[in-house]
């Protein structure tokens, strides 16, 4: 995939085989306290502030973070570049709806629990196949960016640098669940944030804005045009899909059960704060590429290599071990909370109602194997890049933005406006994504879903009881 190297396969195999071996440790360390299924699902509910915060950053700075906000910063420049930084206002609104889920649902499991209570069976269902693929989705963009990785910095196989990091996240969250995950996902984030400011001060050492600009003028004007339609688009269309992705997911909704009373709201906050400018500064290494003279062979790569580039071998470590931890960071969140998903809604409420919390934690690590396994099957072909397998998930978590919201705070929302909407929005926004492009399916399917739960609400107003919510079953 790439011709051009900047660590030897060698040193490249033990900086793995290093992480692999500390990431490893710490989730099992941490994951000594998992006991019981409730201890495995939601770390005991009794996350504080410090951890709280850092688990939020470190699974928001996923893979996508720090490859493909350079790729948007190459394909649709500076709109591009501030496209990615939207995300950031999913962890703000999700701020005080996590306060909410908390106050409703004090013994909620999973955001499954809430669509089944709030909505009956048939959403429910619904639900869960849409957030079940988007979750694999997403499990496969970034295991395809760890194999992406490895290739660009060290020449390792695709395969084997993506086998590795699954690997490695399977088996402590096998054995910790939510404990190992919020411990690891704590060192993780000091080492991501370090690594980025180091990194891009690093880089603007090495080359000049001027140099940047009339590089860009000359040879991709379009990048600074603050009028190009697609970039302008594409704006709206990230702003609501990291919107959908942390509304619905049970990723976010098991931290909300998990975090002590009156934490979720300032984790959230804080967490938003420090994640906001990182896209920003990985975006801008993507748009030195060319003053710089770096090939890019393809897109989701010019972050890894631009790095790489301009600071030689230490700057491939440099990225390598953030980009590693920002996987694992990731990686591991997403299984453990769709294990949990598929145990509690899927195992428990439709197949043995009567489990012991024994027997829950078991199917738990089994599921979350079994999880690690269908990504790597799936991601042994490497297909498209990271945007357009990621993307495609888009108007399937678009159209649950509204369901969601009006569920949590308009008593007046019904189970018709939610399953037209998830229905609608999905098919519609997938129609777009395929006839025009990825970067305006999840805007279509989320204004899709946005008039059915409306429509709906107006003319068939129901009056719903959050009592219902808080006795759970």
């Amino acid at each position: 995939m790439n011709d051009v190297v900047f660590l030897s396969p060698w040193l490249g195999w033990v900086l793995m085989t290093g992480l692999s071996g500390l990431w490893i440790g710490l989730g099992i360390y941490w994951g000594r306290k998992s006991k019981s299924f409730e201890d495995h699902a939601l770390a005991g509910r009794n996350i504080g502030l410090a951890l709280g915060s850092a688990t939020a950053v470190a699974t928001w700075v996923t893979s996508n973070t720090t490859m493909l906000a350079p790729q948007f910063a190459l394909q649709m420049g500076i709109w591009g570049m501030l496209a990615y930084s939207t995300a950031s206002i999913g962890l703000f609104l999700f701020a005080p709806m996590s306060a909410r889920i908390r106050a409703l649902m004090p013994d909620g499991y999973t955001s499954g629990d809430f669509m089944r209570l709030r909505y009956g069976q048939t959403a429910w269902k619904i639900f869960l196949v849409l957030t079940l693929f988007y979750s694999l989705t997403w499990l496969v963009s970034m295991a395809m960016a760890g194999g992406i990785l490895l290739n660009a910095l060290s020449g390792i196989r695709y395969e084997y640098g993506m086998t590795v990091i699954l690997a490695v996240c399977v088996i402590y969250t096998m054995r910790g669940g939510l404990y190992a995950v919020i411990g690891t996902d704590f060192i993780q984030s000091l080492i991501i944030l370090i690594g980025v400011v180091v990194v891009g001060f690093a880089v603007l050492q090495q080359v000049e804005m001027e140099t940047i600009y009339a590089n860009l003028t000359a040879e991709k004007p379009a990048l600074l045009d603050v009028m190009f339609p697609a970039a302008i688009i594409a704006v709206f269309n990230n702003l609501l899909f990291g919107l959908g992705e942390i509304f619905h997911n049970n990723v976010w909704w098991s931290r909300a059960f998990a975090f002590r009373q009156g934490v979720g709201r300032k984790a959230y906050t804080i967490a938003g704060l420090i994640w906001l400018p990182i896209p920003i500064a990985a975006g801008f290494v993507a748009l030195a590429s060319g003053a710089l003279g770096v090939p890019v062979p393809s897109p989701d790569m010019v972050g890894p290599l631009v790095i790489a580039s301009v600071l030689g071998e230490i700057g491939a470590v440099a990225i390598f071990v953030i980009v590693f931890s920002s996987l694992a960071s990731s990686i591991d969140s997403l299984l453990a909370a769709t294990a949990d998903l598929i145990t509690e809604d899927i195992y428990r409420r439709m197949w043995r109602p009567g489990a012991t919390p024994g027997q829950l934690k078991k199917v738990a690590q089994m599921v979350t194997l079994a999880l690690g396994l269908g990504t790597w099957l799936v991601c042994l072909p490497r297909i498209g890049t990271l945007a357009t397998v990621l993307f495609f998930a888009g108007p399937l978590v678009g159209s649950m933005i509204w369901p969601i919201i009006t569920g949590l705070y308009w008593k007046r929302a019904n189970s018709q406006g939610a399953i037209s909407g998830m229905v609608l929005g999905s098919i519609v926004g997938l129609v777009v994504y395929f006839q025009i492009g990825w970067y305006v399916a999840s805007l279509v399917g989320t204004v899709v879903s946005m008039v059915c739960v409306i429509f709906f609400t107006v003319i068939q107003p129901a009056n719903y009881s959050w009592q219902t919510l808080r006795q759970g079953e």
